[in-house]
């Protein structure tokens, strides 16, 4: 067997191996070890001159090292912060009472509450979660449909992995090797152009047919415009402080990303601290969240890093070079031939294991086919919200229903999700055909893209 069928070998067992449950990140690196054994020691190294060993533990310092690597536990530990800081229930009602004219009000209200929370969170679990406890009921409760309340929720709290300050953004960064910065940038438009997609379909289905997004009662809305001021001045501005802070000093150069992340988990204890949240049990909580979140990614990072290290050693990425150029695709082609890939490997995988594992593979080809990594980047972070609302997996769907009530179905979930990921596909169609849409506020802030 040549190297490069063993290359091939390599990736084909690692896809049935995970397939099987076996832990990722120990899978890479112990496959990334043993076909690396191999390769070195039929080049005539023995045990103790073998390089794979060397390379293990360049890769580790390497993470462990990474500059850019240091915002993720920060922006997690500030997302895990504002979810503890009992101030999503006071956001909700506020923007509840302000858009008590708006038609669909509540889910008007629980998208744009997502999207702030998933600013600040950037943590798709968390937020699909709490609204899932929070709006849902308060949606059924008001006589709207099933399914466009669920798909709000869900639509919702997957924005986090788009909208800056995302985690994933962080980590392709880190995986492509651009800047953090200029990816912010990107993402601003496409990102908050999702939302308001999100938020015109909810408006227009409420106006097409009032029976699926009924008008809340007067005792409900009758509210003194005091009062609603109020409201938002105490849940809506803080929040929105802290999230304009941290990516202006971002976007605007004042500061590095990881910078900016450790400014905004110390400002996310101070807000913890004003609405009264703050101790020792929270704090505990969101240490440890952080700690085995942030472990997780660089555990992967390891694995992926010697695995493709190794494959690129058999020459497996040479084959899928040679694969691809004999297609003879366009660049458009090989957009949608590497999209229609990672929305198929969003079934089985988490985002941060496509990221980290199989995105490197495309990421070479790029220069052949004169596609910008930034702008790729912002497809694939609009790609992978499919896979949270996209059947069989789908999982914002089953988020969203271990908190749902009785009633709501799982079925019901899917069926409402679905339009909403139509909509995720049309912004990437308008990002492909308007590419200013993702890379003019870069090209505009930092010269160059």
């Amino acid at each position: 067997m040549t190297d490069p069928q063993l290359g091939m070998l390599m990736l084909g067992l690692f896809i049935f191996i995970i397939m099987l449950g076996f832990p990722i990140a120990f899978t890479l690196m112990a496959m990334g070890v043993s076909f690396g054994y191999y390769a070195y020691y039929t080049a005539g190294q023995d045990f103790f001159e073998n390089r794979i060993f060397t390379l293990l533990v360049q890769k580790t310092f390497e993470v462990t090292s990474s500059d850019v690597l240091v915002a993720v536990p920060l922006f997690l530990f500030m997302g895990y912060l504002v979810e503890r800081a009992n101030i999503l229930d006071r956001l909700f009602y506020s923007l509840q009472l302000s858009m008590k004219n708006v038609p669909g009000a509540l889910a008007v209200a629980t998208l744009i509450t997502c999207a702030m929370f998933a600013t600040a969170t950037g943590i798709v679990g968390a937020v699909v979660t709490l609204m899932g406890l929070l709006a849902l009921p308060a949606m059924l409760r008001a006589g709207y449909d099933t399914k466009l309340s669920a798909g709000v929720v869900c639509a919702g709290g997957c924005l986090g992995i788009l909208i800056p300050p995302s985690i994933l953004l962080i980590v392709y960064a880190a995986t492509a090797g651009v800047s953090a910065v200029k990816l912010y940038a990107a993402a601003f438009f496409p990102g908050f152009l999702l939302a308001g997609l999100y938020v015109l379909y909810a408006m227009a289905r409420a106006i097409i047919n009032p029976a699926l997004a009924p008008k809340l009662p007067p005792e409900q809305t009758n509210v003194p415009l005091g009062t609603v001021i109020w409201a938002l001045a105490t849940s809506f501005l803080p929040l929105a402080l802290l999230i304009v802070s941290v990516l202006g000093a971002i976007l605007f150069g004042l500061a590095t990303p990881s910078e900016a992340a450790a400014v905004g988990a110390l400002m996310s204890i101070v807000l913890a601290a004003a609405y009264r949240s703050l101790n020792y049990t929270m704090m505990r909580e969101s240490v440890y969240l952080t700690v085995r979140a942030t472990a997780m990614v660089c555990y992967l990072f390891i694995g992926s890093w010697t695995f493709s290290a190794v494959f690129a050693v058999l020459g497996g990425q040479s084959v899928v070079e040679q694969f691809f150029t004999s297609m003879n695709l366009s660049p458009i082609g090989f957009l949608l031939l590497t999209q229609v890939i990672i929305f198929l490997l969003g079934w089985p995988l988490e985002w941060t294991e496509i990221i980290i594992i199989f995105v490197p593979i495309f990421l070479p080809l790029l220069p052949q086919y004169g596609i910008d990594p930034i702008f790729f980047g912002i497809l694939v972070a609009l790609n992978t919200q499919t896979a949270f609302n996209t059947p069989p997996v789908a999982m914002a769907a089953f988020y969203l229903k271990g908190v749902a009530p009785p009633e709501v179905k799982l079925t019901d979930i899917f069926s409402g999700a679905l339009p909403f990921v139509g909509l995720v596909f049309f912004t990437m169609a308008l990002v492909y055909i308007f590419p200013g849409i993702a890379l003019w506020l870069p090209g505009y802030l930092y010269g160059s893209r």
